[in-house]
């Protein structure tokens, strides 16, 4: 489904079961796709467990460009395609997240969306070669649990335990996650599974 935001359409491709148990919305890196390997193996395991998954792709994707362009325009169009699928879903909980950039969306955006957690997948921690240049803030003032799920090769950084809610490392994994992306999926299942049985609603 095509969602008009202020800042172009953005493309959601949804799984929807019958009475979902929570809604996960995950979104891509910068130069990405929403059919990243990490990505599909983290929607099968929401699915699993009886949750909804949409897959966004940004407004800059569907444009056609590779640079999401400034965090204060993304996030709005973020924020603004939570809020026709928070309509759609209704008052389950709801999980956000994503790869690398999708995922400092995710952070910086959980609490105005209302979201319950945030799922980083490859979180930048920091441009490669310029550890001085953190953005671990964006972890830590999420103002909800993260998950980070890293690999222990990433160039652009890993979390540690004081960044984030918990962080799995995945051995032999660079930023691209794609050596056994199935992990991805196991790392965040057990994760995602006290909303998968829990009555609680998130804050919105």
């Amino acid at each position: 489904m095509q969602i008009q935001t202020a800042h172009g359409p953005a493309e959601a491709t949804l799984d929807e079961p019958d009475r979902p148990a929570f809604l996960l919305v995950l979104t891509h890196g910068s130069n990405g796709g929403v059919d990243a390997p990490d990505l599909l193996a983290v929607r099968d395991a929401a699915l699993g467990l009886g949750g909804a998954v949409a897959r966004v792709l940004q407004p800059f994707r569907l444009a056609g460009r590779r640079a999401p362009g400034p965090a204060a325009k993304q996030d709005e169009a973020w924020l603004e395609v939570i809020g026709v699928l928070r309509e759609r879903f209704g008052d389950v909980p709801l999980v956000q997240g994503g790869r690398s950039n999708g995922a400092r969306v995710a952070c910086r955006t959980a609490t105005e969306a209302g979201a319950a957690g945030v799922i980083a997948l490859a979180f930048p921690l920091h441009p490669p070669g310029r550890p001085e240049k953190t953005r671990v803030d964006e972890l830590r003032g999420a103002g909800v649990e993260v998950l980070v799920v890293n690999g222990d090769r990433d160039p652009f950084g890993v979390p540690d335990a004081a960044d984030a809610a918990q962080v799995t490392v995945l051995p032999g994994e660079r930023h691209d996650l794609n050596k056994n992306p199935a992990d991805a999926g196991r790392a965040a299942e057990p994760w995602l599974r006290r909303w998968a049985a829990s009555p609680v609603r998130s804050g919105r």
